[in-house]
């Protein structure tokens, strides 16, 4: 089967979504969210993954997380959380076949404004489903983790996010984010952005020419889109969620490396 596109740049922030096969709603069930949330615990203590946010739905999953340039942190941490919790269902349920989608998707993410939007896209998204009004209803989000920060078992890197962000203490970090969350659904910004979840890249024109620098031969062919001030280097028309015609090859081997699953 082909295999979906990743392409890697170290040291970036990587928004990935990973979607239950054929979109099953395969998490549905609050036990299949907690664990997964408990394999993403996990990787964070064995492989050091720094996350800056996330969200389990009942079919599809989204992570903030960035780079800290070791090699091969990220998709360790995800074939670990994924094959997991995919095992684990399989056996209490007694079925059998593959509980992802072939890949997950990778969406570099540019720091400052553009990572505080990725924030709030990712926060809001059983709002914009319409299961809940507000991000706080929904249990299995960052939102939650941010807004009542842990001392003992927190996933979300509070440290690494307020250096990312530029804020200096939680107290502030609490504030910023209520606000930005406020301001989201005061303007009803509920539609979903594919910007997020089909882009190889999002932020300013620097940081898409940056980008595409890096990417080198890989980058030909790839549109970039530009819509009110942001800059987005798409893959093509194809979704995230289809299937591509052909495997990535490597990318500049001096400071670049394909994720891949089977590590």
């Amino acid at each position: 089967m082909a295999r979906a596109k990743r392409h890697y740049i170290p040291g970036l922030v990587w928004h990935i979504t990973h979607r239950c096969h054929k979109k099953e709603f395969l998490l549905k069930f609050s036990k299949d969210k907690r664990r997964w949330l408990a394999w993403l615990f996990q990787a964070k203590k064995r492989f050091g993954l720094r996350i800056l946010d996330y969200i389990v739905t009942s079919n599809h999953i989204h992570l903030l997380v960035v780079d800290d340039g070791r090699r091969n942190v990220i998709p360790r941490s995800i074939h670990l959380i994924a094959s997991r919790t995919g095992q684990e269902y399989n056996q209490r349920k007694k079925r059998t076949g593959a509980f992802w989608e072939d890949r997950y998707h990778a969406t570099a993410v540019e720091k400052g404004s553009h990572l505080i939007q990725c924030i709030v896209y990712i926060d809001m998204n059983m709002v914009r489903a319409g299961v809940v009004n507000h991000p706080a209803e929904w249990p299995f989000s960052g939102y939650n983790e941010i807004q009542d920060t842990r001392q003992r078992y927190s996933i979300i890197d509070y440290k690494r996010l307020m250096n990312l962000l530029h804020i200096e203490n939680i107290r502030d970090l609490k504030s910023f984010h209520s606000k930005w969350i406020i301001k989201s659904i005061e303007a009803e910004n509920f539609e979903r952005e594919s910007k997020w979840t089909e882009s190889i890249a999002v932020g300013s024109k620097s940081f898409i020419d940056y980008t595409k620098e890096q990417l080198g031969n890989k980058a030909r062919g790839r549109e970039t889109i530009e819509n009110a001030g942001t800059c987005e280097l798409r893959e093509g028309k194809v979704s995230y969620s289809d299937v591509f015609a052909h495997k990535n090859s490597g990318l500049r081997a001096k400071n670049m490396y394909k994720w891949d699953l089977s590590h």
